[in-house]
């Protein structure tokens, strides 16, 4: 399934597994999806199983959104306790989506202690209450860690079935580009692991990288990391600078943001560090997992400039993690998006990609760290191996066997939305967001720059990458938006006279089609509303075309 599949799936209000290898784009389409339901004035409750993830995605962790903190079982006098908590009951009663990212980290019986409690505060028997649940995540990845000796994986619990999850499985690729490691992956996964696996690795220990290249080394456990990467600060000549994090918001949150923060409370550094970038920033032209050596510092402001391994140099200015709830920021904190980078666990390193790693997996002691670890590099080229056991190739039997439902639940899913004609599918879309309490009409999302970011307006931002000769969808993947925020931006930028019709020439359409939609505003008296214009025309073009060809008549006609 793409990830346009998935989306379509999603904007039904379905329940959904999204899934699909690391590097498939899992993140990406979840937050096109956050996006487009705040753009809908629909609450969504965004969580993740860890604190990591959960700073990944601007979210909170389940348990603390749930109130079910560290407990693992609920009396009726624990559920009763919850229920009445007035903020915990706010939120659940408010939301209309809930969405866990990272799922394979959720075991099975906390999975049910959050059912119970949506039951409860949402007075509802249906499961979770009757909101939409999104589970994202990818269960060859690191398993949960509970109490039991046998795993329970969410999926092995009654209300796996009782939601009537819908599996969107991404297919695409957009991490590695290395047919040789996908392949190596996939043996993982499908547990063929032969002599060839073993000769592909045994490759990567003669592995060398360019002069000025540091890689990233990756360890199974927290000792190795902080002792190369102490040892190796220490090394360097001259005065280390130290940026300390700001925060604002709830104690207990902003405490558990500091926690999950990729970047650390204190960063220290010094010029010639191996650093690593902790966060998305497409507009300056880093992602989470960049690696880059700190050049020299701006005059200006002092932020750290890193020259990465394509010699690109770049300004690092603090960014923000936050937790937000609806509108509403409850806590936030800011740092420089970096961290040494010399070593990094295989857990910290869980959603990043690397331009060149060091793996050990000598010690490796858990299910899916090998996987996690080797599916962090885009290509061979960038792995040096040094040391594997057997564990350390191995992912969760249950897993396997299950993961061939998903894929066939799937493609399942795949074929009934094909069969389904663009109209049928916009309605279904329409009726989820009344249904929720949303507007048809779409609301502009405008995010805080954090301090010291570019002030570049976010339609200016779009503006020249139009002009550049990229395409919606060009220009949605690169800013991590929707392409409706995107058509969006090109509306307003035509209204106000900011685009030339040189900068659309690439951008290719039907002039009937445009003709079609003109001759319909004059029917329905102009176009301060779609919905005239969308339904007088039989449902023919969704309200995201409507709106592009609107913004090009603007441009043209001036």
């Amino acid at each position: 399934m793409t990830q346009t599949e998935a989306l379509d799936v999603l904007k039904t209000g379905a329940n959904v597994f999204l899934t699909g290898e690391p590097g498939a784009g899992k993140t990406h389409t979840l937050n096109a999806y956050i996006t487009y339901l705040r753009e809908h004035g629909i609450d969504a409750a965004v969580t993740a199983s860890t604190g990591i993830a959960a700073t990944h995605i601007g979210g909170m962790t389940i348990h603390a959104w749930s109130g079910i903190g560290i407990k693992d079982s609920l009396s009726p006098y624990d559920l009763e306790q919850i229920a009445t908590r007035e903020r915990v009951a706010k939120r659940v009663a408010q939301a209309k989506v809930l969405v866990i990212d990272e799922i394979s980290m959720l075991d099975a019986r906390t999975f049910g202690m959050v059912d119970q409690v949506l039951r409860a505060v949402r007075r509802s028997r249906e499961p979770f209450g009757g909101m939409q649940v999104v589970l994202v995540g990818d269960f060859f990845q690191l398993p949960p860690i509970g109490r039991s000796t046998e795993t329970q994986f969410a999926f092995m619990s009654p209300l796996w079935h009782e939601l009537g999850l819908m599996s969107c499985y991404l297919h695409e690729q957009y991490r590695q580009s290395d047919d040789s490691l996908t392949g190596l992956l996939g043996s993982l996964r499908n547990g063929t692991v032969d002599e060839s696996v073993y000769d592909v690795l045994e490759s990567c220990k003669e592995t060398s990288f360019q002069d000025g290249i540091e890689p990233t080394r990756l360890y199974t456990h927290n000792a190795d990391v902080d002792r190369i990467n102490g040892e190796r600060l220490a090394r360097l000549s001259g005065t280390a600078r130290t940026f300390a994090m700001e925060s604002r918001g709830a104690r207990a949150l902003v405490e558990g943001l500091k926690k999950s923060c990729l970047s650390p409370e204190t960063l220290e550094l010094k010029i010639g560090a191996v650093v690593i970038c902790t966060k998305n920033n497409f507009d300056v032209g880093y992602v989470n997992g960049t690696l880059g050596q700190v050049v020299k510092y701006e005059e200006k402001t002092g932020y750290p400039v890193i020259e990465t391994f394509d010699g690109e140099e770049l300004v690092i200015a603090p960014a923000s993690w936050s937790v937000t709830e609806g509108d509403a920021v409850l806590a936030e904190v800011t740092q420089v998006p970096l961290r040494l980078a010399w070593a990094i666990t295989v857990h910290k390193s869980q959603g990043m990609s690397l331009d060149a790693a060091e793996i050990d997996l000598s010690n490796a002691f858990e299910y899916g760290q090998g996987y996690v670890a080797l599916s962090r590099v885009r290509s061979l080229s960038g792995l040096l191996l040094r040391g594997c056991n057997q564990r350390a190739l191995e992912v969760h039997p249950h897993v396997r066997k299950y993961d061939g439902n998903f894929k066939e639940q799937s493609e399942a899913a795949c074929a009934a939305f094909a069969e389904m004609s663009e109209s049928e599918r916009q309605k279904m879309h329409e009726q989820f967001i009344k249904a929720s309490g949303g507007t048809l009409e779409r609301k502009e999302i405008e995010t805080r720059p954090a301090r010291g970011a570019d002030k570049t307006s976010t339609y200016e931002k779009t503006r020249l990458l139009l002009a550049s000769g990229q395409t919606i969808a060009d220009i949605a993947r690169a800013r991590g938006m929707s392409a409706e925020t995107i058509v969006g931006h090109v509306y307003r930028l035509a209204e106000e006279g900011k685009i030339a019709a040189g900068d659309i020439k690439h951008l290719t359409f039907e002039q009937e089609q445009l003709d079609a939609i003109m001759a319909m505003v004059e029917k329905v008296g102009g176009t301060e509303k779609l919905a005239p214009i969308y339904y007088g025309l039989k449902e023919a073009y969704s309200y995201n075309d409507i709106r592009l060809l609107l913004a090009i008549n603007l441009i043209l006609t001036r």
